[in-house]
């Protein structure tokens, strides 16, 4: 029968040439489950290295062999042990018949019957044959050891210089343990009293030279923080009582010999506020408190430039002339504060370094609250002026910022972070620097102050080093709504009027005050005031009032509705030669000024009535306040500047 070739109905059907195909497939010695990441410590090196050769052989069968060599020492011991076993199997198996007999004859004793006794002894055993057992190893057994070289060992070591000793021998004594108890005391003390009042801290160190024991009330008094609240009340009145003449000047006083004056007034010197700590700083910035009208906050840094070292922050009250409310120290001198509208807790600062800041006063932290960096995009140069903005669409926080760098920055609080945005880059046109192969670079501009308009969001002005003011838009950032060929020298402020919209004034230290309408590129009104012009500020009553300060000493103020030509008041504010005045501030709501000057001291003056001149009622009607009435009145003003302008004149 021919042979049939069975398959399974699955197995996969191939042709010839799919048959013949060779795959070659290399075994390799290698064992797979070796690891290839082994890393030993080399003290050598104090690093682990890896080891380059891994043991590859993998035993899967090992057992212990028995067999050894036939003619070997121990192949004989073994035979000759062998071969005595026997005998002594044969004595044992005599003597093991010998007892069987002596049973069996027991027994047929006992049965009585001769012949099985005899039977039993013909039927006695041979002795077994012994059996050659044979040695199971009938191979040579060879024993091989080798030894591999060791290492040799190499002994390092150093010796260092010893560590100086010396001697020290005291005895403690009680005396000397009260003293050292008496010494930590006075230093927990002198850390509460950085705290305290500078009265109460004074008080007690006159106690200490006089020798006065502390009483129980003392005592009590040590914990400030418990009864912080009463002790500035207590302050207050105290230093109301001490200044109780200021204080009536400042409420009721009103200087009747203005009448014999031709309209031109006075400023009556009221409190001045110093601190010790900024005797060798100079007021650069001051700001009113937009909800407490009696709280304003100085900033102290330097403007000699090469003189720039740490600043401070500090908010006075008029309630208490003698001691700032708070407090704060900067690495960098602060050159700009401004306070949040909405939020009076707020200060944002600008520093000298190119950082900004937000100080939170609910906080007891002498840091800011929120602070840039360099990370964060902060300016390159000096930060010349600082504005709060409306919140954006998220309600986050804004500010913006102007600095000598040319960027007008916006500052957005995201998130406990500091969030920048470059709103404008101010460059000065015609002007161009020969960079690298050939290239054309356009000079950035500097940036000294700015102001918002107080109506119309998007629109602000920038003042710059080189005399120039743009006005610039939020919405574009590569170009200016308008340029203004304002001075010869840098304008130190530039600032909205309050009330009329078109209205805005600037100073600079080319001796000039200049006031503008933004839609006319001429100034409407210029004065000279003989000296280099360092703030300007617009009263808050008045439309045509304003204030400006001069490095000379002097403060000019200016009412347009009484006098277009010259101030109304010209007045020395700080007598001393190498002193100077910095800025100026209307209050709010009361009838006073502020001035800083270079020698860290703020000096407050109240205004004379012919200074603060409202409009008169009329019989029978009330008068009135406000836009009505002052719009007009800048305006009827404006208009005499127009008319000859408009009718050809000069």
């Amino acid at each position: 029968a021919a042979k049939t070739l069975v398959k399974p109905p699955d197995q996969l059907e191939l042709t010839e040439a799919e048959l013949k195909e060779e795959f070659t497939r290399i075994l390799t010695a290698n064992n797979p489950h070796a690891p290839q990441n082994i890393v030993r410590y080399s003290f050598k090196k104090r690093a682990y290295k890896p080891v380059s050769y891994v043991d590859q052989m993998a035993v899967h069968f090992s057992l212990n062999g028995n067999m050894i060599l036939k003619d070997s020492d121990e192949g004989r011991r073994q035979s000759i042990r062998l071969s005595a076993a026997p005998i002594e199997t044969a004595a044992g198996t005599s003597e093991e018949a010998e007892i069987k007999d002596e049973e069996r004859e027991e027994e047929a004793e006992e049965a009585g019957t001769a012949e099985v006794a005899e039977a039993d002894e013909a039927e006695e055993p041979p002795p077994p044959r012994m059996k050659e057992q044979k040695l199971a190893n009938q191979f040579n057994f060879i024993e091989r050891a080798t030894r591999t070289l060791n290492n040799p060992l190499r002994d390092r070591a150093c010796q260092s210089e010893p560590t100086p000793c010396k001697d020290f021998s005291a005895t403690a004594n009680q005396w000397k343990i009260y003293d050292a108890y008496v010494e930590e005391l006075q230093k927990m003390e002198r850390s509460k009293e950085k705290e305290k009042p500078k009265a109460q801290i004074a008080k007690k160190e006159e106690d200490k030279k006089k020798g006065r024991k502390l009483t129980s009330l003392d005592l009590q008094s040590d914990d400030i923080t418990k009864i912080s609240k009463a002790a500035k009340i207590m302050e207050r009145m105290v230093n109301q009582n001490i200044f109780d003449d200021i204080a009536q000047d400042f409420k009721y006083f009103e200087d009747a010999s203005d009448e014999y004056r031709d309209q031109r007034g006075t400023l009556l010197p009221l409190w001045k506020f110093q601190y010790e700590k900024t005797k060798r700083l100079a007021v650069t910035a001051i700001s009113w408190n937009p909800r407490y009208k009696d709280l304003f906050a100085v900033g102290y840094g330097s403007y000699d430039f090469m003189k720039q070292g740490q600043g401070m922050l500090l908010l006075y009250t008029m309630k208490n002339p003698s001691f700032p409310e708070y407090v704060f120290n900067s690495e960098s001198g602060i050159m700009c504060l401004d306070f949040h509208n909405d939020r009076p807790y707020l200060v944002a600062v600008g520093f000298y370094d190119g950082n900004v800041a937000i100080y939170n006063l609910k906080k007891a932290a002498s840091q800011p609250s929120y602070k840039s960096s360099a990370k964060s995009g902060k300016h390159t140069e000096p930060v010349w002026q600082v504005k709060w903005q409306k919140d954006d669409m998220d309600n986050n926080l804004n500010f913006f910022s102007v600095s000598s760098d040319g960027r007008i920055v916006s500052w957005t609080l995201v998130k406990n972070e500091l969030v920048h945005t470059d709103v404008i880059k101010l460059s000065v046109e015609g002007t161009t620097m020969q960079g690298p192969e050939g290239l054309q670079l356009q000079t950035l501009g500097c940036g000294t102050s700015f102001d918002f308009h107080k109506k119309i969001d998007y629109l602000f002005l920038v003042g710059t080093e080189e005399g120039k003011i743009y006005k610039c838009s939020k919405c574009y950032s590569s170009q200016f709504l308008d340029v203004f060929e304002a001075h010869h020298m840098a304008v130190d402020s530039v600032s909205w009027n309050p009330y009329h919209l078109k209205v805005f004034i600037s100073c600079s230290s080319d001796w000039t005050v200049k006031i503008w309408d933004h839609t006319i590129k001429t100034p409407m009104f210029v004065f000279d005031l003989n000296s280099a012009v360092g703030d300007v500020a617009w009263s808050p009553y008045s439309s045509t009032v304003f204030a400006a300060v001069t490095t000379d000493g002097k403060a000019h103020v200016f009412d347009l509705s009484i006098n277009k030509y010259e101030a109304l008041c010209t007045q020395l504010v700080v007598a001393k030669k190498k002193n100077k005045i910095t800025h100026i501030q209307f209050n709010p709501v009361y009838p006073v000024v502020i001035i800083g000057d270079e020698r860290g001291h703020v000096t407050s003056l109240k205004l004379s009535p012919n200074l603060r001149k409202m409009p008169k009622a009329k019989k029978g009607q009330e008068v009135k306040k406000g836009p009505e009435v002052e719009i007009p009145k800048l305006d009827k003003l404006l208009n005499l500047v127009r008319e000859p302008e408009s009718n050809g004149g000069k």
